[in-house]
């Protein structure tokens, strides 16, 4: 039996829930959410308005210490993020035709009035 959310968990899905709604808001289809396989897991999958796919990691930070959230989308997580779309668009066949990109997409202070930055093409395969 699982237990309840850890607080680190609950941040996490409440900078998650921040985002989505940022993206819809500015004209995006979110198509999957916390899309997991062994290689690893993707936040958010959008389709945009102009035929992207565009796979999306939403980091949050306490501080901005150690170059803050984007900065910890590292070469490791980076390799994780590509190894999980790949697999995706492998078993989604009517997604393997858009074309595709990675962005960050930024939540500072989740809890409160939370900012979004959103990076695109943040890194590329």
């Amino acid at each position: 039996m699982k237990g309840a959310p850890t607080w680190r968990q609950r941040l996490g899905s409440r900078a998650e829930d921040a985002a989505a709604s940022y993206l819809l808001a500015q004209g995006a289809l979110i198509l999957l959410r916390n899309y997991r396989c062994r290689c690893g897991e993707l936040d958010i999958v959008a389709q945009l308005g102009n035929g992207e796919l565009a796979i999306i990691e939403v980091r949050t930070r306490s501080s901005a210490a150690y170059g803050g959230a984007a900065a910890s989308v590292d070469a490791g997580k980076r390799q994780r993020l590509i190894r999980a779309a790949s697999r995706l668009l492998q078993q989604r066949k009517d997604l393997a035709c858009l074309r595709a990109r990675f962005d960050v997409i930024v939540v500072s202070d989740p809890w409160g009035d939370a900012q979004i930055e959103w990076i695109k093409h943040a890194f590329s395969a």
